[in-house]
Parts: structure tokens; sequence; C-alpha cells
């Protein structure tokens, strides 16, 4: 039997999946778990799960984050090659002279 193993390296952390272990019950597989995905990082907690119980959800069953794009919030839906709004331009103009006049005076 294959059981999925997560690891919490310090005390509130997120377990994270670090791999899996073959065994035929629970109290081998955490023995085994211990064994070989707690002892070579810093381990606060182990969670052992059989494989089977353990259930996905991909994008083919439900939609995640909305239907709605919302890809201005990331920041590689940015375009610097699109024409800039005029008062960006002016105020960039105007913010280089003032700072330009500050440095003269």
């Amino acid at each position: 039997m294959i059981w999925e193993v997560f690891r919490q390296e310090k005390q509130g952390d997120y377990h994270t999946h670090c791999g899996n272990v073959h065994a035929p019950d629970r109290e081998m597989a955490k023995q085994f778990a211990a064994i070989q995905h707690g002892r070579r990082k810093p381990t606060n907690s182990l969670w052992v799960v059989p494989k089977e119980e353990v259930g996905e959800i991909d994008a083919d069953d439900v939609a995640f984050g909305g239907t709605t794009d919302k890809g201005y919030r990331w920041a590689t839906s940015y375009n610097p090659d699109v024409d800039h709004a005029e008062e960006v331009v002016e105020s960039e103009g105007q913010q280089a002279e003032a700072e330009k006049q500050r440095g003269d005076a």
C-alpha cells in the first residue's frame, strides 16, 4: 500500500508534500516516513495518509478564482509597449522639471 507523506519544518508552518512510502499498515508507514522523510531536514511533524484518501480537485472540476479575468493583478500582464495615458506622460515631465529646478536652487 502507498502512503503519502507531508512534512512540517517548523511549528506553525504549512505541511508540504515530501514524498511517499510503501508499507502494509499505518504504523509501519509512520516508521518508514520518520526514517525516510523526517531525518534529512529539520522536521516538526509528519502527516502520513493512505494514497486513496488524498482527494484531488482540478480545473476540470471547478473554476478556481471565479470566472472574472483578474490578470491586471499580476505583473506578468503588464505590457510596457502599450501607449501610456497622456496624464502620466505629462506628470513624468513635470516631475523631471521639478527635480531639475530643485537641483539648481
